[in-house]
């Protein structure tokens, strides 16, 4: 088994052992799509679900989730986010999520990201569902991961 294996010499799962590593700036930034009818794409433009104000309760909502990644996912280590960024925009098709998450940490922040872009998706499913009976979440990527040594 590797250093950064998961999986220790009798087959029992372990979260990697980070505490050699020098703490380091980390980014990671993700993204994914939510394909919507035209007429959920306006309702949501105009305001007019019952839920409320979709794009803004997303972002929310994928902020919560970077900030609980660890709780979610059962090897992820907890990380002191210092900052966690999720822009929602309409595009032609749906809704685009984009995400931006930063720590001083041991440890990247992938999994912080790609669960923020995958949550806020799933808020704007939850809050179309009534009205869209065909949405399709979508190329939930990772598109950066960073480190930079601190000076």
């Amino acid at each position: 088994m590797g250093e950064f294996s998961h999986i220790d010499k009798d087959g029992k799962a372990n979260m990697v052992d980070v505490g050699h590593k020098m703490p380091q700036i980390r980014e990671a930034k993700a993204v994914g799509i939510i394909c919507l009818e035209p007429h959920t794409i306006e309702l949501i433009k105009e305001n007019a679900l019952k839920k409320g104000d979709v794009l803004t309760i997303a972002e929310i909502a994928g902020i919560q989730a970077a900030k609980r990644t660890s709780d979610l996912i059962p090897l992820c280590h907890t990380l002191q986010i210092t900052k966690a960024e999720v822009k929602c925009s309409i595009i032609e098709k749906g809704v685009q999520v984009n995400t931006r998450v930063k720590c001083i940490g041991q440890t990247g922040v992938e999994m912080e990201a790609l669960t923020a872009a995958s949550i806020a998706l799933l808020t704007i499913y939850d809050m179309c569902k009534a009205v869209d009976k065909s949405m399709i979440i979508s190329k939930i990527t990772l598109t950066e991961k960073t480190k930079t040594d601190l000076k």
